[in-house]
Order: structure tokens, then C-alpha cells, then sequence
């Protein structure tokens, strides 16, 4: 089966075809630096790690490139804000200490690096070079009030509004920038003159006067520097449609580039049924989602719904992702116990069901992804109750290739490395008392004593299972 991918700018699902035979150029919008990464953070960037590595899996060779905004309205803003209050942290100083903070997160959550993170300051000669190209073609101007301004013309270029199909009679003005020098009000900025208040430092020279580029044209030079004038799939959260892609895709093709061929954008997180936003004070920060559960257990929920939906993150969320991790970690503990010692120990090839594949190319559909996942830890716990070992050693092998192709196998060293908590300690510590307890009356013949330990056990979600080689405990079945 052929990959499908809903393609924003198209409106529908189409099969994806590589401009180049086996490989794939993908670009996404990465954080602007000027705070904590939250949760709709998380969830953008581990939704294009699960297509990477989708497509890694299929035999594609992807270079992702993820960029970072390193200079931008807000940042100036919150270092100032910072420096009124008596700090001394300049806005490179405070760019770098967010996207520290990023890394973290997305380290944590097993994000894979991605091939290329340009900053925006490092690109600026490539930015210039575009705007120059466009003012030479007639699609952007000067500004003729000494302010150091460039400006796209959004009205030389009709197919403007293409992304979002809006007709351009109906949008808003660009409040991107000052409208003080702009012949239309929608017109946005691509090169911003330094203002007064401004650090000397956050400026830049150029053809125009000293200043810095605008948001949009960060984007379209930095990933045709690093992937060409034309490449395969770009990618963002769904609040970047408009008016940050649309004007993406008018600057670059305007400036003769073909620019992205398919356009994918990922739903948005709400918080107990509403958007986030600092007026309502319920957004969720990376830290403290990290804080409130195992990275694995964030990384599954973040990951668990397909990824143009809108996810609604509430109390509970992450224990039912627990609860699912558990079954899973189970399974494996369990087909390994059984299988150790025996002619099946270590076998089951490493490859996914037809039925995950299927889900995974049809538009990376991970929930139904996700029931092949667990039908096959069902079904791999029936073939060890029925003794069917090679069945058993089957399923074991789908189990491992299904988890690493989503990156939520807990038997991965990442997840192992970073220890249990002091709860998982306390607990472990607590049963293992139990049992040797209950194997004690075992060994006394006191059957009832045993017998109640094993209900208490089980009162609480925790399975036993009697082996030749012990008692076993896990969570859940």
C-alpha cells in the first residue's frame, strides 16, 4: 500500500510520491524561543518523529529539517520585560536559554534529532537574497519613509489566500509589523527597520537599512537553503495555516521557487475542553506534564490520537496511557520470562502486522495503529496461556517492530535508563515482601493465607503468575 498523506493546500488525501526515488525532504516549523515549550509543542514535534520514522521504516531516507526562531518580536519584548524588572539577560542570552529548555523536552520525550536545526540569525544573507528577488519582480518594496521596511504586495500576486482558500477581499490587515509605510494594509513584512527602542544588537545591516527579517521569510529561506528550491513535505501545527504558511508559500513562489509539494499540519491540544491561552491561565508547560508522569507515558498519550485531531488533555489522560504502557510491558516481561531456556527464546521476526502497515500509510493513523498493537499483546498472552510458544515468540516479534516504529517500546535503553520512580521503587519493594510471604504459607501448606495474599494482590490490579522459576508480578493483564 502506497502512503497517503492529507494534503492541506489540496484538501484531500494523496499518495505520496518522493521527488527523488527514495528519499524525503521534510520541513517543520520549530519553536520561536521566547518562553517554555508547553504541551502543543510536544505533541507538533512528536507527531512529525512518528512520520519520520514511518517513512524510515518504508526504506525512506528523510532529512528533516526543524528550524528555530531565534529572533522575533516577542523575544525582544520579554527580554525588555525582564530587564525593566532589574535582569540583565540580553534577548540572545534569553533565546538560548528557551530552546536549551526545547531540546530537553523533545530529548525527553524521544524525539529524534532532527537532521538540520538552523537558527533564523544564521540565515539572514539567505533572507535578503530572496527579498531582493521579489522587490526586483515587483512583489515587495521599500518603504519610502526612511524606516528600513520591506513589504510583500500581496495584491501582485494572485494566488494569494491559495492555502487557506480565502479570497483576499475578506482578509484582515497584517499585524505583523507597523503600518506605517505600507500601500495595503495586508501587505506583510519582510524586512523589519530597526525601531529606537530596540537593541542594537537584535539588528542587522542590509540593502534597506539596519534590521531584522520577519517571520515569514525565515521559513521560506532556511528550508530552500537546506533542502532546495523545491522539496517534497512541509510541516507545522495547525494555527500556522494562516497567515504564517500562506505567506510562505506566496514569497517563495513569487521568488520563482516550487517551493513545498505537500502540506501537512497537525491538530491542536485543549486543556479540559477549552484552547489553550495565558488569558484563561490553563496552559500545560512541558515541565510540568514531564513532572506529572514518565516521559514514555507522555510520549504515548501526546501520540495516541491521529494526528489532525484535536487532542483534550484532562485528568485521567495520563493514567489510561499508563495503564496501556503496563499491558504492553507486561507481555514483554512475561514472553520472556516463558520463552527463556526454550528453542523459541529470541525468535519472532522484527517486522509489523499488514493491518498496522495499512493503518500507518493510510494517512498515519495511529489510533487504529495503536488496536493492531494491542489485539497482538492479546493475543500473544492467549498463545502463552495456551502454551503455543512459537506463536508466543510471533507475537513478541510484531509487539517489538510495532512499539520501535512508534518509539514507545519499553524495553528501548532510553526508557530503561531513566530509572523508576520513587513510587515504581516503594511499590516493587512492597509486593516482593508479599509474595515472599505468600510463598512462605505456600511452603507451610497454609492455602488460605496464601490465597488471601493473592486476592489482596489482585484487588489491587496486580497479576501473579506462578512459574517454575517463581512468582511473577505485573500490572494489569
Amino acid at each position: 500500500m502506497t502512503l497517503r498523506l492529507f494534503d492541506t493546500k489540496a484538501g484531500a488525501l494523496r499518495d505520496f510520491v518522493p521527488l527523488r526515488d527514495g528519499e524525503v525532504g521534510m520541513y517543520v516549523c520549530g519553536p520561536t524561543v521566547q518562553s517554555s515549550p508547553h504541551i502543543g509543542h510536544l505533541r507538533s514535534a512528536l507527531v512529525y518523529d512518528q512520520l519520520r520514522r514511518w517513512m524510515t521504516y518504508r526504506g525512506l531516507d528523510v532529512t528533516l529539517v526543524r528550524n528555530v526562531t531565534d529572533i522575533d518580536d516577542k523575544i525582544l519584548v520579554n527580554a525588555a520585560a525582564g530587564q525593566a524588572e532589574g535582569g540583565s539577560e540580553e534577548w540572545w542570552a534569553l533565546a538560548y536559554r528557551f530552546e536549551l529548555e526545547f531540546t530537553d523536552a523533545y530529548r525527553a520525550l524521544g524525539v529524534l534529532p532532527p537532521t538540520y536545526e538552523p537558527r533564523a540569525t544564521a540565515s539572514i544573507p539567505q533572507m535578503q537574497e530572496i527579498i531582493q528577488r521579489l522587490i526586483d519582480t515587483g512583489h515587495a518594496y521599500a518603504a519610502t519613509d526612511g524606516s528600513g521596511d520591506v513589504y510583500f504586495d500581496v495584491t501582485s500576486w494572485p494566488s494569494y489566500g491559495e492555502l487557506t482558500r480565502q479570497s483576499i477581499d475578506n482578509m484582515e490587515a497584517a499585524a505583523d509589523a507597523d503600518p506605517r509605510a505600507k500601500r495595503d494594509p495586508r501587505d506583510f513584512a519582510l524586512w523589519k527597520g530597526r525601531k529606537d527602542d530596540e537593541p542594537a544588537s537584535a539588528a542587522f545591516p542590509s540593502p534597506w537599512g539596519d534590521g531584522r527579517p520577519g517571520w515569514h521569510i525565515e521559513c521560506s529561506a532556511m528550508s530552500r537553503r537546506y533542502l532546495g528550491p523545491q522539496f517534497d513535505i512541509h510541516g507545522g501545527g495547525l494555527d500556522l495555516r494562516f497567515p504564517h504558511h500562506e505567506n510562505e508559500i506566496a514569497q517563495s513562489t513569487a521568488a520563482g521557487d516550487a517551493f513545498a509539494n505537500y502540506w501537512v499540519h497537525n491538530g491542536l491540544v485543549h486543556v479540559n475542553g477549552q484552547k489553550m491561552s495565558k488569558s484563561l491561565g490553563n496552559s500545560i508547560y512541558a515541565a510540568d506534564l514531564l513532572g506529572a508522569a514518565r516521559p514514555l507515558v507522555v510520549r504515548y498519550y501526546l501520540g495516541s490520537a491521529h494526528y489532525r485531531s484535536t487532542i483534550d488533555y484532562h485528568d485521567g489522560s495520563l493514567s489510561e496511557a499508563e495503564a496501556a504502557l503496563d499491558r504492553i510491558a507486561g507481555f514483554f516481561e512475561r514472553v520472556e520470562r516463558r520463552l527463556a531456556g526454550t528453542r523459541f527464546a529470541g525468535h519472532g521476526v522484527e517486522i509489523v502486522p499488514d493491518a498496522f502497515a495499512e493503518a500507518m500509510d493510510d494517512d498515519l493513523a495511529v489510533p487504529q495503529a495503536l488496536a493492531v498493537l494491542h489485539d497482538t499483546v492479546r493475543s500473544g498472552n492467549a498463545a502463552l496461556d495456551a502454551e503455543d510458544l512459537e506463536a508466543a515468540a510471533a507475537a513478541r516479534g510484531h509487539v517489538l517492530a510495532m512499539t520501535e516504529v512508534l518509539g514507545i517500546n519499553p524495553l528501548s535503553p532510553q526508557w530503561r535508563t531513566c530509572g523508576s520512580s520513587a513510587a515504581e521503587s516503594a511499590l516493587g519493594e512492597l509486593i516482593g515482601r508479599l509474595l515472599a510471604e505468600r510463598q512462605d504459607a505456600r511452603a507451610a501448606r497454609d492455602f488460605a493465607a496464601a490465597d488471601r495474599i493473592r486476592d489482596e494482590l489482585s484487588a489491587a490490579g496486580i497479576t501473579i503468575e506462578d512459574t517454575p522459576t517463581g512468582s511473577h508480578w505485573s500490572i494489569g493483564s
